[in-house]
């Protein structure tokens, strides 16, 4: 793949080999967490709009540079294994994209100040995109309104769709117990998958010999290798892009391993323990409404068990974190987070966490498990939650440092989940159990017996 650069000072952009008639207003559509033309109702909303007004579409992928620069805990935000993970998906939407008559413009460089220039140069009326309900990515939204644009929002990465909720989503139940019983009794039905996209409004017409070509952001080849890995992404089923994640739902439906979810879901390592959705969920790649549209078909064809019961309970997880998002915003980053429990005395213990961080904390099921994170940008559910629980409850670590070490890492990294999971181990979210700490001999023990994980990683 080649990402093509436009710098804050570039004046000319690239040509297609066709022009579409001209023009005085366009529609710019900004790809974010949404690297997927199935079930895309944002994309939609765009084509919709450019048809409406007779006008052009432009694609845009802006890979945010300031996501490469040094967070405050002293290590890359983005680590190589995330910017990889990234490309493969955004090659495999253009590619797409190309075949149906468009093109994706990439970018790399800040997102507001980008966009806003390039929807003055090309005189587009609007930008639509996706609606992400945290800090720093509404951050964006809100500098491109303050400089007059019109830019349209639509809520998509939930299950359901706000409309659906038996409550305002700013009232959304703190506990996911008390928001899983309101669903439920409802009668949970997620909203239908919008049809894939199959045809793309013409491209503006654009300058010439404008864009430089770059190499990919991070190169791939040498981070896929690992084969120890437990989603080994060097194999062509596990690609990153779209496509790959649709076969892979398809595939794993059609091996019944729906109906062993609930039994396997707590491995440590191999690739049928568990879904293996989150990376593609992630990037935008698979969307939660088809994954569950597929699992219900499973459910029609091969009949309900506690096990397709649980994917769609892990879904409901994974949606809670985004309405508290919407209900409580910043707060989700503060130390004290959303709970008004005295906090741990001592401060953050910055050596504990060096030493959690690279892996040497001297525990063998912690440090196999920062092993493979660190060699792979993955790990299981079981392991995140041990590795959490221990700089958390054993190093006295603060939280957001070890949150901000997944953001850096994990190639399934989510905002809202990394968020609400980390407040949730801490006891600083909405459990009103408080903190959860998990014993990591005991868990040793009951998920790595005979030590086949740590002999692998260690």
């Amino acid at each position: 793949m080649q990402t093509q650069y436009l710098g804050s000072q570039s004046t000319q952009f690239l040509r297609k080999n066709t022009s579409p008639p001209q023009v005085t207003s366009g529609v710019v559509y900004w790809f974010r967490n949404d690297l997927r033309l199935h079930d895309n109702p944002a994309l939609q909303q765009a084509i919709a709009l450019a048809k409406r007004q007779h006008t052009w579409l432009l694609p845009v992928f802006v890979q945010d540079t300031a996501l490469q620069l040094t967070s405050p805990w002293g290590f890359v935000r983005t680590s190589a294994h995330r910017l990889a993970w990234t490309a493969m998906a955004v090659h495999d939407v253009a590619q797409q994209l190309t075949a149906l008559g468009s093109q994706l413009l990439q970018i790399s460089v800040d997102p507001s100040e980008v966009l806003a220039e390039l929807m003055t140069r090309l005189s587009a009326s609007t930008l639509v995109c996706e609606d992400i309900a945290a800090p720093y990515e509404q951050t964006h939204i809100h500098t491109l309104k303050k400089r007059g644009l019109d830019v349209q929002t639509v809520w998509q990465s939930t299950l359901m769709a706000p409309e659906q909720l038996p409550f305002a989503p700013q009232d959304v139940p703190d506990a996911f117990s008390g928001f899983r019983r309101a669903v439920e009794r409802q009668t949970f039905a997620p909203a239908t998958p919008a049809p894939a996209i199959t045809h793309m409004p013409a491209l503006p017409e654009l300058a010439s010999d404008a864009l430089t070509t770059h190499p990919p952001l991070a190169s791939a080849g040498a981070l896929l290798n690992d084969p120890r890995s437990a989603f080994p992404w060097s194999q062509p089923a596990f690609h990153g892009g779209e496509r790959a994640a649709l076969a892979h739902l398809s595939n794993y439906c059609e091996r019944g391993l729906p109906h062993s979810y609930k039994a396997t879901r707590n491995g440590l390592y191999g690739a049928d323990y568990s879904t293996k959705w989150s990376p593609w969920l992630a990037t935008g790649a698979l969307s939660a409404r088809q994954a569950w549209a597929a699992i219900q078909s499973f459910e029609a064809q091969q009949g309900a068990t506690d096990s397709t019961y649980w994917i769609g309970f892990e879904l409901l997880w994974r949606d809670h974190f985004r309405w508290l998002h919407l209900k409580y915003g910043e707060r989700m980053y503060w130390q004290r987070g959303l709970s008004n429990a005295p906090m741990q005395q001592g401060g953050h213990n910055a050596r504990g966490f060096e030493r959690w961080r690279t892996a040497q904390t001297g525990h063998a099921l912690i440090d196999a498990g920062m092993r493979e994170l660190n060699a792979t940008g993955y790990s299981s559910n079981r392991l995140r939650q041990n590795l959490a629980s221990f700089l958390i409850h054993d190093l006295r670590c603060d939280w957001r440092a070890g949150a901000a070490w997944f953001e850096s890492q994990l190639i399934d990294f989510d905002v809202y989940n990394n968020q609400g999971n980390w407040l949730y181990l801490s006891g600083r979210g909405t459990d009103p159990r408080g903190s959860r700490r998990f014993n990591p001999d005991k868990q040793a023990n009951d998920y790595d017996a005979d030590g086949t994980y740590r002999k692998l990683w260690l």
